[in-house]
């Protein structure tokens, strides 16, 4: 399913400038990666702007989608000209997408949108022909661009990013869902946000678009919310561990290859062999399977979907090495409740002697930044971990209000500087989770390690 030039000027409201009414290939907005049959939107971001780039779009491409017109226009090419490019590309997905009467899942939480996202794929994928957003294009050019690649598919399912109120409303408007899933409510984005009813406010922006909601029912603060949210008169799907709920995992246990437990849906069970570890991708399992069934899935369609699924690189990724030390690399991102559960799961893993953790600074906490990296870091040193390495300013700053008691306390400014103090410290038999907000590029520590160990 191609684009056409009529489909993008009744989507935007746009004019035809040059060319003539053809039929695009797809939608780019980078001029390096744009393919032949392409059509360019210049978009513009608060460091670029896509109009310095369309001669070099043009060259490639079929045409180009912009505000400005260019000053030079290839012999074939298409312009059409609209009043805002992002605006546009985002009435284009939406145009598209309710040309087509599917299931659209959309998903938000504080911690486990992508890994979420992506189980629930492999699951849907056993029955449906499903489409996804690729890795962490879940804003409002991301998801939009995300959109704009479906063809035949069955069914969508799309991570949905915020940092502030507005923006799930924004991408709901786009993608239209019908159903939405809730990982959890954290504080993620609390210091632009301002307090966790204020966060939690913005990821339940979601009810306002679905007719079913999946929901973790574990979540007592999400629950109430969803409960307080009049408005809502769609069905509530509740998954989790420990509460009595519509999806449930069952003695979940921490085994070599990943995670087990027994999936219950109504009357029915089933066994789970998870290929990935943590406690939390128990969690993100069981909201796949509550999405699974909510459209139909068989027990058996869900369990092949959940144990087929393999992990991304950083995130709990788990790492052997010659010398029997284990490396946990955690480093894709970091929040208050996620560095709580990585520790937790760095103490309930049963290999090794010694227990490491090397945590990085956490980013966009605002005025909570200081007594949040404080609280995870009080947690650290009185949990029973050996050694914990404090990394970055923020997390220094917490270490002289804390005590270590029997537990080892470095402090380091950088990652390199961490990776340095640990080679003097580790030794055979150690486990070490490495974690910390993606702008502090903890990997650097797992990649030094493994080059030394």
């Amino acid at each position: 399913m191609g684009v056409s030039v009529r489909e993008i000027i009744e989507a935007t409201g746009g004019s035809l400038y040059a060319g003539g009414p053809v039929e695009f290939t797809g939608v780019s907005i980078d001029s390096r990666t744009i393919s032949d049959g392409e059509v360019f939107f210049a978009i513009k971001g608060e460091r670029f702007d896509g109009h310095d780039f369309v001669m070099d779009a043009l060259k490639k491409g079929r045409g180009a989608v912009v505000e400005r017109i260019p000053e030079e226009i290839p012999e074939g090419r298409v312009i059409i000209t609209v009043s805002d490019t992002i605006k546009s590309l985002q009435r284009l997905a939406r145009f598209r997408r309710m040309k087509r009467n599917i299931p659209v899942i959309g998903v938000t939480g504080s911690n486990g949108k992508t890994t979420t996202k992506e189980m629930i794929h492999s699951v849907l994928s056993q029955r449906f022909r499903t489409l996804k957003n690729e890795g962490n294009l879940n804003n409002h050019i991301g998801l939009p661009l995300s959109l704009l690649k479906l063809k035949d598919e069955e069914v969508i399912v799309l991570e949905m990013g915020m940092n502030a109120l507005g923006e799930i409303s924004m991408l709901c408007d786009i993608s239209r869902p019908t159903h939405g899933v809730i990982t959890n409510i954290g504080l993620a984005h609390v210091g632009r946000l301002g307090s966790y009813e204020a966060v939690r406010n913005a990821k339940l922006e979601i009810l306002r678009s679905v007719d079913v909601i999946i929901a973790n029912g574990d979540d007592r603060g999400l629950m109430e919310g969803i409960t307080h949210t009049r408005d809502f008169k769609g069905r509530v799907i509740t998954f989790g561990i420990e509460r009595d709920v519509d999806v449930r995992g069952l003695s979940p246990v921490h085994v070599e290859s990943g995670m087990e437990f027994v999936l219950m849906i109504e009357d029915n069970k089933t066994r789970v062999s998870l290929m990935i570890h943590g406690m939390f991708n128990v969690y993100n399992a069981l909201a796949a399977a509550a999405v699974g069934y909510s459209l139909g899935l068989t027990m058996e369609e869900i369990k092949k979907g959940l144990e087929s699924y393999r992990g991304f690189s950083m995130r709990f990724e788990i790492i052997e090495t010659e010398r029997g030390i284990t490396l946990i690399n955690d480093a894709y991102n970091a929040n208050p409740s996620s560095m709580k559960q990585a520790i937790k799961e760095l103490l309930s893993i049963k290999r090794g002697q010694r227990k490491i953790a090397v945590l990085g600074d956490m980013y966009e906490l605002g005025e909570y930044s200081h007594s949040a990296h404080r609280e995870v870091l009080e947690y650290a040193l009185t949990c029973g971990l050996d050694i914990v390495v404090a990394v970055g300013r923020e997390m220094i700053s917490a270490s002289k209000e804390c005590n270590a008691q029997d537990t080892i306390l470095i402090t380091s400014q950088s990652p390199e500087d961490a990776l340095s103090e640990l080679q003097g410290v580790i030794k055979e038999g150690d486990v070490i989770l490495v974690k910390g907000s993606r702008a502090m590029k903890m990997e650097t520590v797992v990649e030094g390690l493994r080059d030394v160990i």
